[in-house]
């Protein structure tokens, strides 16, 4: 009888050892699409392509940008504020994406990470800003979107001034 009992066990664990790697292989799948969703979006930024920013978000974003107004509520509307943040800074544009932190969780996943970035306005100025981000991600159809997005800066309280470049 213990010999019918190990073997039992063992091929208990070795169904579960089998159930988890595809579980494992997914969800290191997953991650791996959403690292390529930012970056697409950091070569549209860097392109300032704002249709290839807006395609790694959903038809219902819901954003909290850095600028008014308070939200951006649906695509539309956050698309409007790139078509906006390029035509007042017309000149050239570098962004790069560091400490992305992706955390999968079936269908959902939340993202944290700084984005550094320099813009140049119309008379050559440029204005650097270190931006914070978190975003909600949900894949829908096979597909990863940004569905919820919260861009900050810290602040001062003492100046109540935005330290746009922030260091850890």
């Amino acid at each position: 009888m213990k010999i019918h009992q190990a073997v039992t066990a063992a091929v208990v664990c070795l169904m579960g050892a089998a159930g988890a790697v595809p579980a494992r292989s997914q969800a290191s799948a997953d991650k791996a699409a959403i690292q390529a969703l930012y970056e697409q979006f950091n070569a549209g930024f860097n392109k300032k392509d704002v249709n290839a920013i807006m395609s790694v978000y959903a038809p219902d974003v819901f954003v909290f940008d850095v600028i008014p107004p308070r939200q951006y509520v649906g695509w539309d509307a956050y698309r409007k504020d790139w078509v906006d943040l390029f035509a007042g800074m017309p000149g050239p544009a570098t962004n790069s994406i560091v400490n992305l932190d992706i955390t999968v969780a079936g269908t959902v996943a939340y993202t944290h990470w700084i984005e550094d970035g320099t813009m140049t306005d119309k008379d050559g100025k440029s204005t650097a800003s270190v931006v914070r981000t978190t975003d909600v991600l949900r894949k829908r159809n096979g597909k990863w979107l940004i569905v919820q997005e919260h861009n900050s800066f810290p602040v001062d309280l003492a100046t109540g001034r935005a330290d746009m470049m922030s260091k850890p």
